[in-house]
């Protein structure tokens, strides 16, 4: 199998299994209690927030695990515009996760604000004139992800945030697929909060944290025994927050190098299909973005057709986002971005990993022609 779904999720690292082996069997205690078996989880839960806070250069207090992007995404945007109330007012990107979508539609539901989309390019991106001319005085939260998990754009973050900072709103940033692949601090990027999931760098799903900078006020969307000092109730995933730091900060300690492997890798698959299959468009931003994402439309076929194809040639892919598999709708990244929605049902997302090779990038070149060229014979 050539597994080029890395947006989707990672392998689970061994250093990360076996880093929380021990408190899922010996060291199993409630950080909460006040023995032994609890100390021990609450040092073991300290460090690893120790070693995150470390990755994003802030301090241990600004981190909250949660169990993972979704719900960092949902306390950042409802737990920040509930707690900082200058307005009712909230600036998001078309093409943001659903978790960032759905938490401010929540909000515009359920709690009368207002969301505002702020326009994107044909790339996918951001421009900070565009944010400039959408923000009020009224804005209490702007949430633009860091890198797309479709197209793999890459937003001016730290520009953006200096347009939210300067009208006096909050900025959050979706991070989630950025990990691993571009620089986490927080203090560069500018950003008030910042999200991250555990399972794209190699730890296991449910887990990930919200980074809060400072002792910024955050309503809590779980409430109950008041962990994670009042921000996230309920007993911490001491194991995967161990899991977590261990494979964040192995992969923080490698992004340069594999960050411009991958890049080579992913301009070599960019060329291959770009010559082996005519029509193909790549989408997203063709400088500003992930290094191991590639992502096309493919005129004249059906992406699910085509991923059926791939498959079979073992080579495993997804027509866009994880979240929306199984949707009849288009990629609203795609349609967001101006790509006509019959056309958005011919995407095809390849996203490579630290461990992608150079053989497997050139077998699945070729299958991706082969593959494309079966499809349209069917269609047509």
């Amino acid at each position: 199998m050539i597994f080029l779904d890395h947006a989707a999720t990672t392998p689970v690292r061994r250093e990360a299994l076996e880093a929380m082996w021990p408190y899922l069997s010996g060291a199993f205690g409630n950080p909460s209690s006040s023995h032994g078996l609890g100390d021990e989880a609450a040092r073991a839960l300290a460090a690893a927030r120790a070693a995150v806070a470390a990755v994003v250069g802030r301090r241990p207090g600004d981190v909250v695990f949660t169990s993972g992007g979704t719900e960092a995404d949902n306390l950042a945007v409802k737990g920040l515009s509930l707690a900082n109330p200058r307005g009712r007012h909230l600036v998001v990107s078309p093409i943001e996760h659903e978790a960032v979508l759905e938490s401010a539609a929540y909000l515009a539901r359920v709690h009368g604000f207002e969301v505002s989309a702020v326009e994107v390019d044909a790339g996918g991106v951001v421009r900070p004139e565009a944010l400039a001319q959408v923000v009020r005085p009224d804005t209490t939260l702007v949430s633009v992800q860091f890198a797309n998990n479709e197209i793999g754009t890459v937003q001016p973050v730290a520009e953006l945030a200096a347009i939210a900072r300067a009208a006096g709103a909050l900025m959050h940033t979706d991070a989630v697929q950025a990990a691993g692949w571009l620089p986490l601090s927080l203090d560069a990027l500018g950003v008030d909060a910042l999200s991250l999931a555990g399972h794209k760098v190699g730890a296991p799903k449910g887990t990930g944290a919200l980074i809060v900078r400072g002792r910024l006020p955050l309503e809590p969307v779980l409430h109950g025994g008041g962990q994670e000092r009042g921000r996230r109730s309920g007993t911490e995933n001491v194991a995967g927050a161990v899991a977590f730091a261990t494979a964040l900060r192995l992969a923080e300690s490698e992004r340069a190098d594999a960050a411009t492997r991958v890049a080579a890798l992913g301009a070599r698959l960019t060329q291959s299909v770009g010559n082996g299959v005519p029509g193909a468009t790549l989408t997203g931003d063709p400088v500003d973005r992930l290094p191991g994402t590639v992502s096309f439309v493919f005129p004249g076929t059906s992406g699910e057709a085509v991923l059926l194809e791939l498959e079979r040639d073992g080579v495993v892919c997804s027509s866009g986002s994880a979240c929306a598999a199984g949707s009849d709708e288009p990629s609203h990244v795609l349609t967001a971005i101006g790509i006509p929605a019959e056309l958005a049902q011919t995407a095809v997302r390849f996203t490579l990993g630290a461990e992608t090779t150079a053989d497997e990038i050139d077998a699945a070149g070729a299958s991706v022609a082969r593959a494309v060229s079966a499809v349209r014979g069917i269609v047509a």
